[in-house]
């Protein structure tokens, strides 16, 4: 196995274009309750993580853990279903590496979505959020460590890291198709629990919408490269504390479930726009 994380991505790149990747305009991150979108590309090349040199797959039971790349909506186009979190290896290099391995195929744009709890009372459970910003709460950070020069400078600017043309052409097409998109800010704690009632006190009063424990990694390596962003949350569930009941990972995957159409054809307009 290579040695450095720049050798690792190179050998990876090599293994899925000798694959016949050769092209990524619109790398997709699935999360919560997304996967079954990957089966709406035709032809597709299949991999599991686990093919893939230096990749891994996570342990979470609604996540696949596999690479899916064809032409959808006129795209060239790669969906990774499923992610290896943050909380699963508390290792940044790992947990972001699919996101690095797609800046180093050329993705153009990335649309990183999730399932998050909400934190601003004046949305509900079940709506969609476009991410406008984040607050990287996790204690790491993926460009820690030796910088890769070709993907990006040492001290990227985080200042338009979620792309607000593109944010607003998304609203503007999913209004058109009677769907509301919110708008805000997504926080990130570690996890693997969820968030404490103090804790989403704190996260409110910095200005978080949203809470969760993906997506920020992602978001910041492909912000490093250049890329195009587009953060889309669905608010799962009321933060801890907002109501007075528990919390459960079944009840995120349930709720998920039953927005996926909805969620799905929002990520069709973000791939076309």
């Amino acid at each position: 196995m290579s040695n450095t994380l720049a050798d690792k991505i190179k050998e990876s790149a090599e293994f899925l274009r000798d694959k016949g990747i050769d092209k990524v305009d619109v790398a997709v991150i699935l999360g919560s309750g997304l996967n079954d979108y990957a089966d709406r590309i035709e032809n597709a090349l299949v991999l599991s993580y686990n093919e893939i040199p230096n990749m891994q797959a996570g342990l979470v039971s609604d996540h696949r853990g596999q690479l899916v790349y064809g032409e959808y909506r006129a795209k060239k186009v790669v969906l990774l279903a499923g992610r290896f979190h943050y909380y699963e290896c508390g290792d940044m290099d790992k947990t972001a590496f699919p996101a690095r391995l797609m800046v180093a195929l050329g993705a153009k744009r990335f649309i990183i979505t999730n399932a998050a709890g909400c934190v601003n009372e004046d949305f509900n459970a079940g709506d969609l959020m476009l991410i406008r910003d984040h607050i990287n709460y996790s204690g790491a950070n993926p460009l820690i460590g030796p910088n890769i020069d070709e993907f990006g400078p040492r001290f990227p600017d985080m200042t338009y890291t979620y792309n607000m043309e593109l944010r607003d052409e998304l609203k503007k097409r999913a209004n058109e198709e009677g769907i509301e998109l919110r708008e805000g800010v997504y926080m990130m704690f570690s996890g693997p629990t969820f968030e404490t009632p103090a804790e989403i006190v704190f996260a409110r009063t910095v200005g978080a919408d949203a809470v969760g424990m993906s997506t920020v990694p992602e978001a910041i390596i492909a912000n490093h490269a250049g890329c195009e962003v587009i953060g889309i949350s669905f608010l799962s569930n009321m933060a801890a504390g907002v109501l007075d009941q528990p919390l459960s990972g079944a009840e995120v995957t349930e709720a998920a479930q039953k927005v996926q159409n909805t969620f799905a054809k929002v990520v069709d307009i973000a791939i076309e726009i």
